[in-house]
C-alpha cells in the first residue's frame, strides 16, 4: 500500500530538517539526513513553519523528479518549501522560481552565453587570470586566507567580465550576495542585500541601454528595447547570475582545494597529469563528493505523484537533496571514498532537468584550470592551520569556507 502524508505519522514523529553536517566529518552529509535514507529514498520530515515537506534521497528518485513537469519550482506556490516565506507572483531570482513556459523563455536570452562552446573560448582568459592571482599570492605574506586570495575573487572577475559588472565593485557585491546565502540572516537583512544589488544592476542595465558595450547585460537591453523583456526581468537575471556566478564556484574552490591537501594520493593525480579527460573527471568527482548546495532543490507537487512506493499529494512540498543522491551507493560504489578516477559525470551537483543549472559549464572550466594550476605552481601548499581552527560554512546555504589559511 502506498504511504501518503495523510495517513503518516504526525509532525512530531518526524525528523526534522534541516540538520547539521558533523564539525567532526565536515565534508560529508549532515549524518541525521543520511540517516533518512535508510528508511528509503523518499520520505517526510519536519522543517520550516512545522510543514511536513517530502525529502528525496535517492539519485535515480530526484533524476526522475527533477525532469517531472507535475513539480512546480514556483518560490509563490502554496506548500512550497522554504524558511522565508515568498508572497506575490513572481520571484526575486528571476526564472530559477518560475516554471514553463516562462522559465524557458527567461532562460533562453541567456543560455546562449553559457554553452560549452562559448565557455571553452574563455578558457585562456581564465587561466590568465588565474596566474595573476597565483602570482599575487605567491608574492604576499604567509600564512595567506586562499578564499580572500583566490577563491573568491577568480570567479567574481569572470563573472564581472561575462556580465560587464565593474570589477572593482567586487567587495559590494560580494558582501551582499554573502547575506543573500546566509543561512542566519533575516528576512528583513536578506531583503536589503537583495535590494542592493538589484538597485546596483539597475543602474548598470540603464547603462547598457544608453551605451551597449560587448557583454551580457547589453544583449539584456537589447531584449528590452525588442519588448521581449522588461527592466525588472532583466535586473532579476543579472542579480541572479551575478550571485550564482561566483557563489557556488568560490565555494568548490576553497573546499575542494582543503580535501584534496588532505588526500595526498588524489592531488597527485590531479596535480601531476596533462590529460584534459583526467582534470575533467577530477573535477566531476569533487563536484559529486562536495556538493555545496544545502537545503536541497525545493518544489511543491502540482498533482498527486506516486514515487518510491510514496504518494505525494497536491501542494505538498518536495526537497531534493542532491548531497545525498550523490553518495547513493546504487549510482556510485563506495560513495564515501574519494577516487578522481571514478566516472562521476552523472552526479546531480547541478541539478537535472529543465532548472539544471545554466552556467554549469563555466563552473566546470573554472575548476578544471584553477585547481591544478595552483597545486603545480605551489606543490608545498599546505593548511596553516588544524582541521578543526578552519571556519566552515555551516551558517550559509552554499556550503563552504569561510577562510583557508594556507602555507607553503
Amino acid at each position: 500500500m502506498a504511504l501518503s502524508s495523510s495517513a503518516g505519522p504526525t509532525a512530531s514523529d518526524l525528523p526534522d530538517f534541516p540538520a547539521p553536517r558533523s564539525a567532526v566529518c565536515p565534508f560529508d552529509p549532515s549524518p541525521e539526513l543520511r540517516s533518512l535514507a535508510d528508511d528509503g529514498p523518499v520520505r517526510q520530515v519536519r522543517s520550516w513553519g512545522g510543514s511536513t515537506p517530502w525529502v528525496v534521497t535517492g539519485h535515480a528518485e530526484q533524476k526522475a523528479l527533477l525532469g517531472d513537469a507535475r513539480l512546480s519550482a514556483d518560490f509563490a506556490a502554496p506548500g512550497f518549501p522554504s524558511p522565508v516565506p515568498h508572497s506575490g507572483g513572481g520571484t526575486d531570482l528571476s526564472f530559477v522560481g518560475l516554471d514553463d513556459p516562462e522559465h524557458a523563455r527567461l532562460r533562453r536570452m541567456v543560455s546562449g552565453a553559457f554553452t560549452v562552446k562559448r565557455v571553452e573560448a574563455m578558457r585562456p582568459r581564465v587561466r590568465a587570470m588565474t596566474d595573476a592571482f597565483l602570482d599575487d599570492l605567491l608574492a604576499g605574506p604567509r600564512p595567506a586566507d586562499l578564499v580572500q586570495a583566490l577563491a573568491l575573487p577568480l570567479p567574481s572577475l569572470v563573472i564581472s567580465e561575462l556580465l560587464g559588472v565593474p570589477y572593482e565593485d567586487h567587495a559590494f557585491f560580494q558582501r551582499n550576495s554573502k547575506q543573500i546565502v546566509s543561512a542566519t540572516a533575516t528576512r528583513e537583512e536578506r531583503q536589503t542585500a537583495h535590494a542592493n544589488l538589484a538597485g546596483y544592476l539597475r543602474e548598470l542595465v540603464e547603462a547598457r541601454l544608453a551605451r551597449p558595450s560587448d557583454d551580457l547585460l547589453s544583449r539584456l537591453g537589447d531584449r528590452i528595447r525588442a519588448g521581449e523583456l522588461t527592466h525588472d526581468q532583466a535586473v532579476a537575471m543579472g542579480v541572479l547570475l551575478l550571485l550564482g556566478g561566483h557563489e557556488t564556484t568560490a565555494n568548490m574552490i576553497s573546499l575542494g582545494t582543503l580535501l584534496l591537501l588532505r588526500h595526498p594520493d588524489q592531488l597527485a593525480l590531479l596535480r601531476d597529469t596533462d590529460d584534459p579527460k583526467v582534470v575533467s573527471g577530477a573535477v566531476e568527482e569533487l563536484l559529486r563528493y562536495l556538493s555545496v548546495v544545502h537545503l536541497g532543490r525545493r518544489r511543491t507537487a502540482v498533482t498527486d505523484i506516486e514515487v518510491a512506493g510514496r504518494t505525494i499529494r497536491a501542494g505538498e512540498g518536495v526537497i531534493l537533496l542532491g548531497e545525498l543522491a550523490n553518495r547513493d551507493p546504487a549510482a556510485f560504489p563506495d560513495p564515501d571514498r574519494l577516487d578522481l578516477t571514478r566516472a562521476a559525470r552523472h552526479h546531480q551537483a547541478f541539478g537535472a532537468g529543465t532548472h539544471h543549472c545554466v552556467g554549469q559549464p563555466l563552473a566546470r572550466l573554472e575548476l578544471q584550470v584553477v585547481l591544478p594550476a595552483l597545486f603545480r605552481r605551489i606543490p608545498t601548499l599546505r593548511p596553516a592551520v588544524e582541521l578543526d581552527r578552519i571556519p566552515f560554512k555551516y551558517d550559509a546555504v552554499i556550503y563552504g569556507l569561510h577562510e583557508l589559511p594556507v602555507t607553503w
